[in-house]
């Protein structure tokens, strides 16, 4: 069950970050048989992410926003090598499907555990960008969650923005 309390501004507080790290985990293990370390950033918006692709997967329903993947180019290009088992050198169609596939699996871990705490929610289509030093900005009052893994290939960081209508 999701653990947490009543926010000041009355929104019910999911405190998604274990939810995130174990779904994740997941799907690193059985999908890449790859190991992930995970570590909680307290305070996201005072780290620099260096992302150059994001994959994005909007959130609607009972709990609304978005899951994001962000990961450096040979990160990306790395797990996109496992993912598929063939060699990748550019950011390319392949390595954006394989990211938002992977950023659509965490969403849907996600989507099964804020089930369990009685939210519905619904998945849309990912979208996936690529450039150099991406970075998304929320809206005033969007809660913000973001856990930065380690792995074979690299770091990536796992992004939970969300507001519960």
């Amino acid at each position: 069950m999701l653990q947490g309390g009543t926010m000041p501004n009355g929104q019910k507080n999911i405190a998604p970050e274990k939810y995130i790290i174990e779904a994740t985990r997941e799907i690193f293990s059985t999908m890449l048989m790859m190991e992930v370390n995970a570590d909680v950033i307290v305070d996201p918006d005072a780290v620099e992410i260096h992302s150059d692709i994001l994959s994005i997967i909007g959130l609607g329903g009972g709990l609304r926003g978005m899951v994001a993947i962000h990961c450096p180019a040979e990160t990306a290009k790395k797990i996109t090598a496992f993912f598929l088992d063939m060699e990748i050198t550019e950011l390319d169609d392949d390595v954006k499907d394989a990211i938002g596939e992977i950023a659509n699996m965490v969403a849907g871990g996600l989507k099964t555990f804020f089930a369990e705490a009685g939210i519905n929610t619904e998945l849309a289509l990912p979208s996936s960008v690529v450039g150099h030093a991406i970075k998304v900005r929320g809206y005033p009052g969007v809660q913000r969650c973001v856990v930065s893994f380690t792995c074979d290939a690299g770091p990536f960081w796992v992004e939970l923005s969300y507001v519960i209508p």
